[in-house]
């Protein structure tokens, strides 16, 4: 064995020795004083901030859509709710009949008469109408009045006013302001139309005679109002 140095490969070359400072291989690559190209530096930003870019949209539009989704789903759910409703009304729902509260008037009517012989009522009441309302006032004076409040068939109502006064104040006090509107004949006789001015779609007939004003008013028109006053005895 030569002792003159000779590496393992017996040519006599000495063995050739690695310096542990050099850089090797890929960490030459990397260390960060080795020159880098700068555009590739900014192309690998620019595609790293694309990437974030696109991320960031898709999480967005998923959001977006999944709340798009619940309002969609909550429109439905209020409709479909709405319809329900809408069916057991239609269901359930019947038509309140107004209740006419029915009085009774012929027993007021005769002790009324006792009184005051020129007092009327319908003999008889024509048919499906109702009286709702009646009163005789015999004050220690002058006037007395009689009323008679009554709904027709047509739910309308036709009202009966008679006093023992004949001047103007009466009537004012019972119809406020009129025009006249032409008569009417009622077995054979005549009625002063009016309109009243202060109540829409109302009319009366008027009759003064014997010391007594009789009123027929309602706004059931003006033939329902003669068929009330050919009824009164």
């Amino acid at each position: 064995m030569s002792s003159t140095g000779q590496g393992p490969s017996g040519d006599g070359a000495p063995a050739a020795t690695e310096d542990p400072k050099a850089p090797q291989g890929s960490e030459a690559a990397q260390d960060p004083q080795v020159p880098q190209d700068p555009r590739a530096a900014a192309a690998a930003r620019e595609k790293a901030r694309a990437r974030a870019e696109a991320i960031a949209y898709r999480e967005q539009n998923r959001k977006d859509r999944a709340k798009a989704r619940t309002l969609t789903n909550m429109v439905w759910a209020l409709l479909a709710c709405f319809v329900v409703v809408a069916f057991l009304m239609v269901v359930t729902w019947r038509p309140k009949q107004e209740k006419i509260n029915e009085v009774p008037y012929s027993a007021q009517l005769e002790d009324a008469k006792k009184v005051a012989p020129w007092v009327r009522g319908p003999a008889p009441m024509p048919a499906g109408w109702t009286a709702t309302s009646v009163e005789f006032r015999t004050p220690e004076q002058s006037p007395i009045t009689w009323h008679l409040g009554i709904v027709t068939n047509e739910k309308k109502y036709v009202g009966l006013e008679q006093s023992n006064v004949t001047g103007p104040k009466y009537q004012s006090e019972e119809l406020g302001k009129t025009t006249d509107d032409g008569t009417s004949s009622v077995e054979g006789v005549t009625w002063q139309r009016k309109v009243l001015l202060d109540r829409k779609n109302e009319n009366a007939l008027v009759l003064v005679g014997s010391g007594v004003t009789t009123i027929v008013v309602g706004n059931a028109g003006y033939p329902a109002l003669e068929a009330f006053a050919s009824v009164l005895r």
